[in-house]
């Protein structure tokens, strides 16, 4: 007789299993204003309202209403099961589903780790009233009859009651409000003929009235600033259609936080199309910067696989290789039959967009000039002067006290290669190498760690410095507000989603250009920024690094020799605060090696 008590493997209970898939598909409240949503924009809402409520610096409740078919009294019992839904029928019909839902879990998901009220009323039908249904944890816990607008209300509140490790973990009240305003901001993208509201608390943090394209919907989120940089994409290839909108090279990020991708009008995250979309622009961008970019892709059903995340937020392609090569070779094309290089105005792009002709503004490569050391323009060198001045000056910066004696040997500039490496000479006769910018960096950075505050080192600036930020970028921002104050900028509201910056470290200098900050800011608000004291540290390197000579800058022989003095007396002169070397020694002795000389 078999010993059942022995056996070690259970199957689960069906509370435990919800929960447990619930984790999967609703991490925290943006995953469930996004599959609201998109059960919305299913049910063929043209208006879709999101409230938002919070208490004592976390989420309380979240309301998404819509004017979609709405549902029946069945359709609505039946809508919190695992796994029904109206979207498919079989396996056979996933190829050919346009829906952004299909699997039926996200109600069922959502209840069962919070308390959902449903009410609904089933549109183009004679019944005058709909149903209302409570669902706490999983388990249907109230129904009534109420009266109600055609299409479906769902009201989620005590999110994650139940799962206190996955409310403990959730991030800070104006963290988890900015990721549902990304959420939000994305399905106006995708969608923009829908209208879109988000309230929190009572204040209206989005609204977009519909009805529009996606050129309208970017000019909403934003500004026309941003637009007029864009150049029109459609073009069609073998495998891939591409829809939307690319920025000029002029208008470009660190990072790729402003790529907003879709497939089939679903957004997705795709390091893969990412590059595709990066590679396009080759040599029209540095290394380093990425492109604004809003870009649907259209691709046959049955050429891809949207059931490969739980979330929905990956997709799988069939010709992988063909597809990637073919965005690029596109966009790539769109680029270069538009607009190459753009000119001081960048508005033009939008004339090309809109239909106008216009004679591409092709690249040509700077005169290289003379070799050695040539006098700068005279507007480059006062910048550049500022520069140093600032560095080695004694107030409010620490004196100019050597550290260690002949950890730099006594130097002899010989020239200047690409307006990057300072060349010099040792007294070995060995050839130095010294990065001016990263130098610069290391002196500024140095510095600014030695002032007892940061803020009393602010510079006012002569004509204020006004940034406009998208609905979520301006959640991120307002949440970094307190250590920019702290670290020397004075900012003050500006209309909507709209800021004056009126002071800034005075390493910025009294005309700080507007996209210099705005960089700043777009490092502020990116992925992966630390928070805590980190934060300050991160923000100190940036600024170093704004601040330092540039890449690119003509140097005097005087400068030269003013940069290396200063150098000289910093702690770490080997490299900059991201870790990057200044200087590179090539012994006379390996050169003579490398000429066979003996």
């Amino acid at each position: 007789m078999k010993d059942e008590s022995r056996c070690r493997i259970r199957q689960l209970d069906e509370a435990t299993i919800g929960r447990i898939a619930a984790g999967e598909v609703v991490e925290r409240p943006a995953s469930v204003v996004k599959e609201l949503c998109e059960n919305a924009l299913d049910a063929g809402a043209s208006v879709i309202d999101i409230r938002i409520s919070s208490s004592e610096g976390r989420i309380t409740g979240i309301t998404v209403t819509d004017d979609g078919c709405g549902m029946n009294p069945e359709e609505a019992r039946l809508a919190f099961f695992r796994h029904a839904t109206s979207k498919i029928r079989e396996i056979d019909d996933l190829p050919a589903c346009t829906t952004l839902g299909f699997r039926g879990e996200a109600l069922a998901s959502i209840a069962a780790v919070s308390r959902v009220t449903l009410t609904t009323r089933e549109k183009g039908t004679a019944v005058i009233s709909g149903t209302r249904l409570v669902n706490t944890g999983g388990t249907m816990s109230g129904a009534e009859e109420a009266g109600c607008p055609a299409g479906t209300s769902i009201t989620v509140e005590d999110l994650f009651y139940n799962t206190p490790a996955r409310r403990k973990f959730q991030r800070s009240r104006a963290a988890e409000i900015a990721r549902i305003t990304g959420t939000v901001e994305r399905l106006v993208i995708t969608h923009p003929a829908i209208a879109f509201r988000l309230t929190v608390d009572g204040r209206e943090r989005l609204a977009v009235p519909g009805g529009g394209s996606l050129y309208d919907a970017i000019i909403h989120l934003f500004g026309l600033d941003l637009a007029e940089g864009l150049v029109q994409v459609s073009a069609d290839g073998e495998h891939v259609g591409v829809r939307g909108y690319l920025s000029v090279p002029d208008i470009s990020r660190t990072n790729p936080y402003q790529i907003y991708l879709s497939v089939n009008s679903r957004p997705i995250s795709s390091r893969l199309l990412i590059s595709a979309v990066r590679d396009a622009y080759g040599t029209l961008l540095p290394g380093d910067r990425y492109p604004v970019a809003f870009l649907d892709f259209l691709i046959p059903g049955t050429d891809i696989d949207v059931n490969v995340h739980p979330a929905k937020r990956e997709v799988r392609f069939s010709h992988e290789h063909d597809v990637l090569a073919e965005i690029t070779a596109l966009l790539k094309e769109a680029l270069s039959s538009r607009v190459l290089i753009p000119g001081k105005d960048a508005g033009a792009a939008a004339q090309v967009a809109a239909g106008d002709t216009l004679t591409p503004v092709r690249y040509r490569p700077p005169d290289s000039g003379t070799t050695g050391v040539r006098e700068p323009p005279v507007r480059e060198q006062l910048l550049t002067g500022r520069q140093l001045r600032l560095t080695g000056s004694r107030l409010p910066l620490h004196g100019l006290q050597e550290h260690e004696p002949g950890r730099i040997p006594e130097l002899r500039v010989i020239g200047q290669l690409g307006n990057l490496y300072i060349l010099c000479s040792t007294p070995d006769d060995n050839l130095l190498l010294i990065d001016q910018h990263a130098a610069h960096e290391r002196i500024l950075y140095e510095q600014i760690g030695s002032w007892p505050a940061f803020r009393d080192c602010a510079q006012e600036l002569i004509e204020p410095v006004v940034i406009r930020l998208s609905p979520r970028e301006a959640d991120l921002f307002s949440v970094a507000l307190p250590l920019l104050k702290q670290e020397g900028f004075l900012i003050e509201p500006f209309g909507p989603q709209a800021w004056a910056i009126r002071t800034v470290p005075v390493t910025l200098g009294k005309t700080a250009d507007p996209d210099t900050v705005r960089e700043i800011v777009a490092e502020l608000i990116a992925p992966g920024f630390p928070r805590g004291s980190d934060a300050a540290e991160h923000l100190r390197k940036i600024v170093a690094c704004r601040g330092a000579v540039k890449a690119g800058a003509v140097l005097s022989p005087e400068q030269c020799d003013q940069l290396i003095r200063q150098l000289r007396t910093t702690e770490n002169p080997y490299t900059c605060p991201h870790g990057r070397p200044t200087m590179v020694v090539f012994a006379r002795k390996k050169l003579d090696e490398l000429f066979r000389r003996t």
